[in-house]
Formats: C-alpha cells, structure tokens, sequence
C-alpha cells in the first residue's frame, strides 16, 4: 500500500517528499512466516467472513508465522547477524545508514495500537538522550494522524529500546532513530476484540498511516536528523580520543573456526579489525598472532563494538522486554582484552577465508584430531556416517611431541572398511571441508595412556531426532535444528508430538527434547521411558527439565523461589512478578574437564546463558566434583533479580544420570541461543556423541 501510495499519488506535496526523502521499503520481513501465515488464514477463510475467536482461522498451527524457516524470530537478529536473511538486510542498511528505520508489528487483538519511545526508563545507556526526544517528537505526528481516523493508540508503555539485536533498537546505536510500531492483529480477515470488529484492512490503515506520518516528520525534520546522526559519530570519536583504552584483542588459543565467525560477525557491521603483530600476554590472557584479531577502539562503528562488547549487571529498571545481556566474546566463549597502546597493532585485515584443515602425511597406524575446533563434531559425524570407526581419549596424552587433550578422537588404520589409501583420501577431505588439523601417528606408544588403551572408548554414528510441535517453544527447537543441520551437516529427524504415539524410537542413538510448555508431552512418558531404558539418550532443555523430573525420568532437587509480597500495590503486581523473571542474562559456571560434557573447553570456567529459573540444588551426597556449578557469585551481565540471584549460587546448569541401560541428560540453559551463542554449541554435540559415557 505505502509502495502503491508513492508511485501513484500526485500533487505537490508528494513531488517534493518524492524530491527531498530517500525511502527504502523492506516489503518482506519474514518470507517464509508470511507464507505459512497467509497460507493458513486463506486456507481457512469463509466466503461469509465470521469474527468469532474460536474459528480455525484464528489458531495457526505450530509453529505458526512468526519465525523463519529454521523458526528463528527474524527481529532478533540484527546486531549478530547469523542468518541469511539478515545477512542480506544489513547490506542495505550499512550501505544507507538511514536517519529513521521503522519496525512494522503486530501484537494481541485485544489490544490497540503503539507507537516509541518505549518505557523511559528501559533506554539503553549506549543510546543518547536526544535520540529518544526526536522519537518522540517524530510520535507527535503519528498522534496527530492517528487521531484524525479515530484510531486508538499508546505510547511509552510495555516496549522498550535496550536490546539492539531488535529492528527498532539497532538504528539507535548507528545514528539513525528506530521506531517500533505494533499493531492489534485480527490473526486473519475479521475478528472479535474488545474494541470492537478488527479486520485486516483496518489494521493496515493504521501502519498505512503512520508510515505516512513518519515521511512527513523525516521530510520535516530533516536538518534535526542530519544534525543528530552527524552529532552522534561526531560525540562518538571525542568520546573515544578521551578514552584510554585503544583497542580489544580477541582471541582463542585453540579454535580458528569459531574466531574466523567472529571475525565474519564484526565485518559484516563494517567493524574494522587488525592482526595481532606478536604473541601478547594481557593480565592471564594468552592470545597468539594466528588465532586473534585486534579492534581498534578509534574507527566510525566504534559504538557498534561497544554495543557487542557491553556487559553490565546494574540497571534503572527490572522489567526487559527482550533479554538483558548479550556480551558476544562471552556468547562466542573467546578470551578479551581492552589495551591502552597500538604496539600490538598489526595490518587491518580485509578479507576473510575459512582456513581449510590439513593432514600433512599419511599413517599406517593412526590418526587423531583434537577436540578444540568449533567444527570438530562435523569432522567426526561425517566418519562415522561413513562407517568408519573412532574412538574418543577419555585422558589426556602425549605423542611425538604434541600434547592431546581429553575428548581426542583417533582412528585406527586397521580393520577399517577403507583401505588406507582411501581412508587417508577421505580424511583429507573431510578435514580442508571441516577446518579441523588431523596428524597422522606412527606408533601407539604414547606418554600417558596408549593408543590401544581402554581409556579409548569406542564411538557409534549419532542419528538424532528433535521433538517438535505442540507444547514445545518453536524457537529453541529451532535452534537445535538450525546448528545440527547447518554447521555440522548432521541430518535431524522432526518427531511432532502428534505422531510421537505411533514412532519407533530405538533407531534414534539420542531424542532431543527442547523447552517445553502445556501439556503437549503428557501421554508419552513411557514410550520415553522405554526408548531411555533400551539404550537411549535422552537430552532436555530447560522446564522440560521439570517434566523429566517430575515424571521420574531424573531425581533432580528444585529449588523454588517466592518473592516477598507484602505491602505490594496491586498496580504493581505486574512489576513485581516482571522482576522476577530471568529474560536472558549470563552467568559463570566452573567444569571439571575431565567430564565429557566438557571435552573442547581449555579454561576451568564457561559463561552460560540463562533465561529460565529452573534451579538444581547439588547433591547433598555426591562422590564425585559436578561436572558443572555455577559460581558462588555467577552473575556476569544481564539483570536477575535478589532472590533468583541468591537461588542460582552454586546450583547445577547440567545434569546427567542412568535409567536403565541409556541416560538422562539435562540442561537447564539453553546452549544453543538464537545461533551466536557459538561458545556453548559444543555442550549440546557432547551429549550427542559422548553422552553413553556420562
């Protein structure tokens, strides 16, 4: 319609908006959501339209429009940038920069319509002052419009401005103004509400006009925007001159892949880098000049690595409307340091190439790779689908004057069904497609234990199956997905829970079970129970921790955590239940590494993300360290309130136990978050492959 508008209308005023404004049009967020949604409504659309609620057409089936087809939320994705349709979405924007972006939504249909600024209070300190004051005199229009038609409309309520991985928040630390509009959905054609029939049409004359009205305010305020977006890099350069720290390394000693994503990850902000000139030691930080890169703090997108960079633990308010923390050298788990002095600075780096892994000679005995590389879980799938047999070092070794940590795989020459000119022709391949290093060894005697050891247990291919469907959250099946599939090239079975009755799960070497919601799981509990008891590996995230518990799968002690009410206002009950809710914050946890579930990981700390209160209190009687604890005081950034934090001290995130003759594997953070938390994929890979061995 607002593309239709602009190309057909005439008159003098749409000449010179036509004239004086630059007007770029996403026409399509969410491609493949917007075909689900359209699809299902039209499918079931009455030639005699009918408004009631309990229509089929207002019930999208799971998991409906809202997410991608790996079933991401498109509108989280701005500052990380991990899908291709974001990819794509932050050409355009870089390429532009533009003064106002605005974020076209939809929210409940008993509600009205919003329009930014959001909550006051809940700003990001990164966002400068006049940035909100030009939202909301820029709202000022949209009020005028909206009250011309009669529509009904609320500001600086519920929504906020503090996550910039969102549309409307991402323009706020780039210079831009981002704006936020949500609109009551009739979820299809007509549609009762509490004020009154909400059709389609109607909804879109509501967005219609308020991007009209946001034309009007960018072509009337044009020397403000200007004025503001010029002010904002130029406040950002004198703000960094003052600073006494001149750059960041980032590095990771073990894993090229992971920094080489990283890396891709700034460039694509058009972030500059640099290399790293020398081996550098910052405080206990080690970094080398292969596996680390330098961010030079004086450059025009300074305010971008602040906003990746950011870690805070103390805030004006409780309430978030997305997550609180989203620190990405913590999400990336890679070592960082701020620097005060350019010695170290080398040549900027301006192109990027995934370096392919190698294998520098052929082996009559064995060979082995080490567990470190982020892409290593894809090199020892792809062996083992080609029925070539592995075994993983449940010790450390030494051999031929490198060290091997725990969670090495080797793979004997004998007894293989290759000969060992194919074999070596088919580990060549498999290490320059996966990036990992495999060293070719020319005897079993080693310093620590052999080759031929027991401590080298044996390893079968992983066929693995996600439940999906109802009463499973979208997302975080999703993201199980969209890791397996994408980046270790591990096919998934999909079990939908409305077919869950009637599947044979014993071809299944481990059933990934992720958050759960409802009662969509009930019913199934013994089928569940065999499958483990037969041999199976069982892998829940989250509350499905909770059902695994409550449902006798796995004795974990849950703590529960009741905040204080007394004396609380009933118009603040739903601030006070709001604070209490962990949306998304970081916390450290300290590994055995000897644990399986640790195999990969160098430092005896890991920072996790959380967005759930699910607390495991440790075992009152336990023979052995726990594989995973939180710290005493694990809080790294994000917001959590008193009493959760107080609940989390010393709990357990992880927890495995034997039912049967397979294994109960629980989670109670989600490992794999919206595809950048790439430090923790691992942990979910480990279950996978080295699960029996828990």
């Amino acid at each position: 319609m607002v593309a239709y508008y602009l190309a057909a209308a005439e008159g003098n005023y749409i000449d010179e908006l036509l004239e004086n404004t630059v007007i770029l049009l996403d026409p399509s967020f969410n491609p493949d959501g917007m075909q689900r949604f359209s699809t299902w409504v039209n499918m079931h659309k009455n030639q005699n339209l009918t408004a009631d609620n309990n229509d089929r057409e207002y019930s999208e089936i799971w998991p409906m429009g809202r997410t991608n087809h790996y079933w991401f939320d498109m509108n989280r994705d701005w500052l990380v940038t991990q899908l291709p349709e974001s990819q794509a979405r932050i050409k355009t924007f870089h390429k532009w920069k533009p003064n106002i972006l605005t974020d076209h939504h939809e929210m409940g249909t008993n509600s009205t319509f919003f329009f930014q600024p959001g909550v006051p209070s809940r700003k990001h300190p990164l966002t400068p002052d006049m940035n909100q004051k030009l939202t909301a005199k820029i709202g000022e229009y949209h009020a005028k419009a909206l009250d011309k038609i009669g529509s009904l409309y609320f500001t600086e309520e519920n929504y906020d401005d503090f996550y910039y991985g969102k549309g409307s928040t991402f323009p706020d630390i780039n210079g831009g103004i981002g704006i936020l509009f949500e609109q009551a959905s009739a979820r299809g054609h007509i549609q009762e509400s509490d004020n009154g029939l909400l059709t389609f049409p109607f909804a879109i004359r509501n967005q219609f006009t308020t991007a009209l009205s946001t034309l009007e305010a960018g072509k009337n305020m044009r020397v403000e925007l200007l004025d503001y977006q010029r002010d904002f890099y130029k406040n950002a350069h004198n703000e960094v001159t003052k600073d006494k720290n001149k750059a960041i390394v980032v590095g990771d000693m073990y894993d090229r892949s992971k920094m080489f994503h990283f890396a891709d990850m700034l460039k694509r902000q058009h972030i500059k880098f640099n290399k790293l000139k020398s081996p550098l030691k910052v405080g206990n930080k080690d970094f080398n000049e292969h596996n680390s890169i330098v961010i030079p703090t004086n450059q025009p997108n300074y305010k971008i690595v602040q906003a990746m960079f950011d870690q805070r633990t103390s805030f004006p308010d409780s309430l978030f409307y997305d997550i609180s923390a989203w620190t990405l050298p913590m999400a990336f788990n890679v070592d960082y340091q701020y620097i005060t002095n350019t010695t170290s600075v080398g040549d900027e780096i301006t192109e990027l190439a995934f370096t392919e892994g190698k294998v520098e000679a052929n082996s009559n005995y064995a060979y082995l790779f080490t567990w470190d590389d982020y892409y290593s879980p894809k090199a020892l799938y792809n062996l083992l689908s080609k029925g070539i047999r592995a075994k993983v070092a449940m010790k450390p070794f030494s051999l031929e004057g490198k060290s091997y940590d725990y969670g090495t795989i080797m793979i004997p020459v004998e007894n293989q069904s290759l000969n060992g000119a194919a074999l070596f022709s088919l580990l060549k391949e498999i290490s320059k497609e996966s990036g990992v290093d495999i060293d070719a060894v020319s005897t079993g005697l080693t310093q620590g234990i052999d080759l031929g050891s027991s401590n080298f247990e044996t390893l079968s291919n992983a066929n693995v199956a996600v439940i999906v469907g109802d009463g499973i959250t979208s997302y975080d099946a999703g993201e199980i997905w969209h890791l397996l599939d994408t980046r270790y090239n591990m096919p998934v079975t999909k079990l939908d829970t409305r077919n869950l009755s009637r599947t044979n799960l014993d071809k299944y070497s481990a059933i990934i079970l992720p958050n759960t919601f409802g009662n969509g799981l009930n019913g199934f509990q013994e089928k569940l129970k065999s499958y483990v008891q037969n041999g199976g590996i069982l892998i829940g995230y989250r509350n499905s921790a909770t059902w695994l518990s409550s449902n006798n799968f796995i004795k974990l002690d849950l703590k529960k955590v009741k905040p204080n009410t007394t004396d609380v206002p009933f118009d603040k009950r739903e601030e006070l239940r709001g604070a209490q809710v962990v949306g998304g914050a970081i916390f450290e946890a300290k590994i055995d590494r000897s644990h399986p579930v640790n195999f990969g990981y160098h430092d005896d700390k890991i920072a996790l993300f959380r967005n759930t209160t699910v607390f495991i209190k440790p075992d009152s009687i336990s023979n052995y360290k726990n594989a995973m604890q939180y710290t005493k005081n694990p809080l790294l950034s994000g917001y959590i309130s008193k009493e959760n934090l107080k609940a989390i001290s010393e709990t357990l995130p992880f927890k495995s136990s034997n039912l049967g003759r397979g294994k109960v594997i629980v989670f109670t953070d989600n490992t794999n978050f919206r595809a950048f938390w790439y430090g923790t994929n691992k942990l979910l890979t480990n279950a996978i492959f080295f699960g029996k061995f828990m």
